[in-house]
């Protein structure tokens, strides 16, 4: 009643039936074999049609990769290269270009014996450039370029002044030509030019036996309606062990003459908060006179015998001087293919030389806030605010007039070298 003899009954059953029956005889291995080939079978036909691929295209789709930061709407281009000098030598390893934002040299690394790689820009990460640089607000003529890495600046560096013409913009006028431009928030003055937040039309990068290249145009028009005419701007970055060149070539498209002026603002790092004991090496014999409250005087002043003379060899310490200063009547070494600035760190045993190659470069603006965690050396073409009434009517202030169809070009040298742990004098 308990049914055990019935269990038993079907326990003897599937033991001649399965065990005695179907494992010896083979039927097993064979039934397994011919479920394997129709399985291959179907997989083959659903690959001819096609199915397998729409599967893992599927799964792709389903696990997207993590959204890359875009400053500008385009990617970053990053030349990198391999150490190849030994320890004993400092040599740059990468440059962080941002072809969606003018070109603008986010970051450049360097090792550097006895503190190893290195950061030799004051700038954030891509991801935090790009939360930066959103094209509105505080940023919406670019702005964050000027504290978020190095821009290239045109069709004029350093600044202008003019009448605040309402909207978030000041006119200045070149020869007889009213010139409205977008104003720095909270300034009757404009800075940095206006290729801070211009997308590349065309990118691309070449590797070397040494480094790379970046090249990156822009077909900046007449800047939304802002200049006398049209330009296009091209950028190239080579990228080296001992040196990294930058040029810049502006070209007049339009049918009308334009002025133009060209610069790089780059922010170099001060390591360890050490700005005290930097060394600034300027090779000029004036520098334009400037009111902290109204800018430029107008006047050319000798710098020899004041705080603002680093000509000496090796340069002077910066201590706690605050710069905003742009130095001109620039002379060169023998040797040297321009007039050469240095920024030297003895605590760190390296230095930044930074070669104007082009004649067009007649100004150097230096800005070294005493509390600030960079300093900046900016080589441009022309003297602050170029159009302004300050100055008297047959000086030279270096802008360069394009006539339609001419071209100018900017270059400079920025070499990394080994200080040899000497100290200089004061």
């Amino acid at each position: 009643m308990d049914g055990s003899p019935l269990r038993r009954w079907f326990a003897r059953l599937h033991y001649r039936l399965w065990r005695k029956g179907l494992m010896r005889s083979g039927m097993v291995t064979g039934l397994i074999l011919a479920l394997l080939l129709v399985g291959l079978a179907l997989a083959f036909h659903e690959h001819q049609q096609g199915n397998l691929h729409k599967l893992k295209a599927k799964i792709e789709t389903d696990r997207p990769e993590t959204e890359r930061p875009r400053p500008g709407g385009q990617d970053a281009i990053v030349l990198v290269r391999g150490r190849l000098m030994g320890d004993a030598n400092p040599e740059f390893l990468s440059v962080t270009l941002l072809p969606g934002r003018g070109m603008n040299v986010l970051q450049i690394t360097a090792y550097v014996p006895g503190r190893g790689e290195v950061n030799i820009l004051a700038s954030p990460p891509v991801e935090d450039a790009a939360a930066a640089m959103t094209g509105k607000d505080a940023d919406a003529n670019g702005q964050a370029s000027l504290t978020l890495g190095s821009p290239f600046e045109l069709p004029w560096a350093d600044g202008i002044r003019g009448t605040p013409s309402g909207a978030g913009h000041v006119t200045t006028v070149w020869r007889g030509h009213a010139i409205q431009v977008p104003s720095t928030p909270g300034a009757d003055e404009a800075s940095g030019g206006l290729l801070l937040a211009v997308p590349a039309d065309l990118a691309n990068t070449t590797a070397l036996p040494d480094g790379g290249s970046a090249d990156a145009t822009f077909q900046a028009s007449d800047f939304g309606g802002h200049w006398p005419s049209k330009t296009r701007v091209t950028v190239n970055v080579l990228l080296s062990s001992r040196w990294i060149d930058l040029t810049m070539t502006a070209r007049n498209t339009g049918d009308a003459p334009e002025p133009v002026g060209l610069g790089w603002h780059p922010r170099f790092a001060v390591l360890d908060g050490n700005r005290q004991q930097l060394r600034l090496r300027m090779p000029a014999a004036m520098r334009v006179e400037q009111s902290r409250e109204k800018g430029p005087t107008g006047k050319l002043v000798p710098v020899a015998g004041t705080p603002y003379d680093f000509n000496m060899t090796g340069g002077a310490k910066l201590g706690t001087i605050d710069l905003d200063d742009c130095f001109t009547a620039l002379h060169q070494e023998l040797l040297d293919s321009g007039p050469v600035a240095e920024l030297n760190d003895p605590a760190n045993n390296y230095g930044l030389r930074l070669t104007a190659m082009s004649d067009t470069i007649k100004a150097m603006r230096v800005v070294a806030p005493a509390k600030a965690d960079y300093v900046s050396i900016d080589p441009q073409f022309h003297y602050p605010d170029p159009f302004g009434r300050e100055w008297a009517r047959d000086t030279e202030t270096g802008i360069v007039v394009l006539q339609p169809g001419q071209s100018t070009q900017w270059k400079v040298r920025l070499e990394l070298v080994s200080l040899g742990n000497s100290e200089p004098g004061r």
